[in-house]
């Protein structure tokens, strides 16, 4: 009997070649739709599902497969002498090798389509035949990914078939995919941030050269569903990226785009080192280096404005791993050329993620994202702030946010000199992020908290080492004791009444 394979695909990259293969190993080629006149059109012999099904395509080609002329030939059992007795009575021929990949529903999300037009990109038939294909792996090859094909044709050269391990392994990357397939689906309809289930479709883009540590494997999955920064980035040179680099450079780019100034921000070990605003790129990254420029070394730098030739010329004078912004000028990218191994990330989309996920051993934490910022602000204390004092502590209170709880930023004139997180108590984190300040400047120093002081020790600290305005929270039952503290010392403190961990 003559073997079949059944090819219904969207993407028919490389698929002629294969076709061509499988005919002169003396396969029949069953397809439907756009696929057999592809196939048609381009010299391959090749017959309609119609032809076997003895039904047409109706409904606008929503019912093409879906019959037991083909799952019938798909899910026999070749082992099972009833499963063969059936088909045969039934005059069904056995389908050897599935070829389908499927409607492009991901590549149409976040495109602008209707709902109408994104349901008719809910492919119906694609998955059936790969889900039964799959199933039957024993005796069946189903073939999703293009990049199998090569695979598939050189055991078939070798061996006459494909060996079980290779059905086994394709058949796996069939549930594999239905399952980040429907998910997609599910989002879309849903349209929720806490389904019931929770559904994830991502799709791996790299392997990354190790982990958190140089023991530790990585690998970079981005969303099927949803477009955001560390999305679809384009790599305009570089070493390969690893698991730090890429989780550095979206906290680097999330601190940059909470402004509209043109600002730069240094990251190292998940913590921003620098950050600053300026009048143009150059005098935003001089600033920012003039922050810390010991950590900056070896570190990422951000911007949310376009990197020009100038700014490249100064960047090239330290060590940096990455530098990533928005668009960077040909002149600037020449110039990065004689660092061959900095990596250049041009990023094509906005932050934009809803939801953040935490993995515990055993579950998953999700929230919604920290995307928000008070505009009530409130001066609890007897004196104003001036308004450069303000617009100091604004901009320390949105790099705060970013900075591991218990954090303390410090700050003047559009730079943030003194960052301190991630300790156990908020005296500490205080103490660190002044004192850094204030190896660097001394005059008209601001601080920011990204949560609230619980006792008055946080304020009087500040005070006494030439604080001269504080932002906070507030909510601690002893606010009144900050307050007073600020009062004795003539110091105005400005409540946002809304708190930043960032653990």
């Amino acid at each position: 009997m003559q073997k079949q394979a059944l090819i219904s695909v969207s993407d028919k990259s490389n698929l002629l070649e294969f076709a061509k293969f499988l005919v002169e190993q003396d396969y029949k080629i069953l397809s439907t739709g756009g696929t057999y006149k592809h196939l048609q059109d381009n010299g391959i012999e090749v017959t309609e599902v119609k032809d076997v099904t003895g039904f047409p395509e109706i409904l606008d080609g929503r019912v093409k497969s879906l019959h037991p002329a083909i799952h019938g030939g798909i899910m026999a059992r070749r082992s099972d002498e009833n499963h063969m007795a059936t088909i045969a009575e039934h005059g069904i021929n056995p389908i050897d090798i599935v070829i389908v990949n499927l409607y492009p529903f991901f590549e149409k999300m976040n495109t602008g389509l209707s709902e109408a037009e994104m349901i008719e990109f809910i492919d119906i038939g694609g998955p059936s035949m790969l889900r039964s294909s799959a199933k039957n792996f024993y005796d069946v090859t189903v073939v999703t990914d293009v990049n199998d094909y090569e695979v598939v044709m050189n055991e078939i050269r070798e061996n006459g078939s494909t060996s079980i391990e290779t059905r086994k392994l394709c058949a796996g990357k069939v549930f594999n995919l239905t399952s980040a397939y429907d998910a997609a689906i599910s989002t879309y309809i849903l349209g929720e941030d806490f389904p019931q289930f929770l559904e994830s479709s991502y799709e791996k883009v790299m392997d990354l050269r190790y982990g958190e540590n140089p023991h530790q494997k990585a690998a970079y999955y981005v969303d099927k569903t949803k477009n955001g920064a560390m999305k679809d980035f384009e790599y305009l040179q570089g070493k390969e990226l690893s698991f730090n680099n890429i989780r550095d450079m979206d906290l680097a780019y999330k601190v940059v785009s909470e402004f509209e100034e043109t600002t730069c921000c240094a990251v190292k070990h998940s913590t921003p080192c620098g950050v600053a605003i300026g009048e143009n790129v150059l005098e935003a990254y001089e600033k920012a280096y003039e922050c810390d420029p010991m950590s900056i070394f070896g570190g990422i730098i951000a911007f949310n404005k376009e990197v020009d030739g100038k700014t490249a010329v100064e960047l090239n004078k330290i060590f940096l791993e990455i530098v990533i912004a928005p668009s960077f000028t040909e002149e600037a990218l020449e110039i990065f050329k004689q660092k061959k191994n900095v990596r250049i990330i041009k990023v094509k989309n906005p932050v934009s993620d809803k939801v953040t996920y935490v993995k515990v051993d055993g579950g998953l934490i999700v929230q919604s994202t920290d995307n928000q910022f008070s505009t009530d602000l409130k001066v609890v204390t007897d004196v104003q702030p001036t308004d450069r004092q303000m617009t100091d502590l604004v901009f320390a209170q949105k790099i705060v946010k970013w900075v591991k709880s218990n954090a303390i930023v410090v700050a003047t004139n559009g730079q943030a000199y003194g960052i301190g997180g991630g300790q156990t108590n908020r005296i500490w984190a205080a103490q660190q992020a002044i004192s850094r300040a204030k190896e660097k400047v001394e005059e008209d120093l601001v601080l920011a908290s990204d949560a609230f002081f619980p006792f008055r020790d946080v304020a009087d600290f500040a005070a006494e080492n030439g604080i001269k305005a504080i932002i906070q929270p507030g909510g601690s039952i002893k606010d009144q004791e900050s307050i007073d503290a600020c009062n004795e010392k003539n110091i105005p403190m400005v409540f946002t009444g809304m708190r930043h961990f960032m653990h």
